[in-house]
């Protein structure tokens, strides 16, 4: 019989689901930081774990190579969504998508008159329909990662990204401004595999459901970066 596949990413994701697959008597066979293998079995035998990049799970989920997935809300944003089913926020890898600036920036001021600004992220999707729901013209400036150097060498006046503990931007004179959307990881699961293998992967969805209602909010806690507001950033 061919095993359920849950595709993950290495790091946070990984770490932050661990918890909830424990919980399930869950234990993958090898520690996919140090091992190489990109597939690996668990203790239980009919459940296995893809590890993937983050950006790829909905990819591989929505096309069936996995039957089910963790990932971002701010993936997710990204990916579209297409042809996945989202039964469950898992409350792990808590964050939340601001637009930030240069401290010396007036980003009020600069929205109110009316201001075009350039504003660089990887979540062109989410920055795009965050600046028109409020009317605000950019220019978007795709990058992949550093985005606090986009405002210090003068490619944009603000950025797109995920803040957590807000260090990186302290680091780096910028500040947040606007929350987009807290962030959070996802189930997602394969719509036709949910179809076609029902009773299997329907008593997984509710496993896991028991385990994020089963998680102490200490443990909750473990598994989360701190998230600061706006004002206190």
């Amino acid at each position: 019989m061919k095993a359920i596949t849950l595709a993950l990413s290495k790091g946070r994701i990984f770490d932050d689901t661990a918890p909830l697959l424990a919980a399930m008597g869950v234990v993958p066979s090898e520690d996919p930081e140090r091992s190489r293998k990109l597939i690996l079995d668990t203790s239980r035998p009919d459940l296995r774990l893809l590890v993937v990049r983050a950006s790829d799970v909905p990819t591989y989920v929505e096309h069936g190579a996995a039957d089910l997935g963790v990932a971002g809300k701010d993936v997710l944003y990204e990916h579209g969504g297409q042809g996945l089913f989202q039964p469950l926020d898992l409350r792990i890898g808590a964050c939340r998508m601001m637009v930030a600036v240069p401290n010396g920036f007036d980003y009020e001021s600069a929205v109110r008159h009316g201001a075009r600004l350039r504003v660089a992220t990887k979540y062109l999707n989410a920055a795009r329909d965050h600046f028109a729901r409020k009317g605000v013209h950019v220019d978007l400036i795709k990058l992949y990662g550093s985005m606090e150097l986009a405002p210090l060498t003068g490619l944009a006046d603000a950025i797109v990204d995920l803040v957590s503990s807000g260090g990186t931007l302290r680091a780096n004179h910028l500040k947040a401004v606007e929350l987009i959307s807290p962030v959070t990881a996802r189930l997602i699961v394969n719509q036709a595999a949910l179809k076609l293998r029902r009773d299997r992967i329907q008593p997984l969805i509710d496993a896991i459901a028991r385990a994020v209602g089963g998680l102490s909010p200490e443990q909750h806690a473990d598994a989360a970066t701190p998230v600061l507001h706006a004002a206190g950033l």
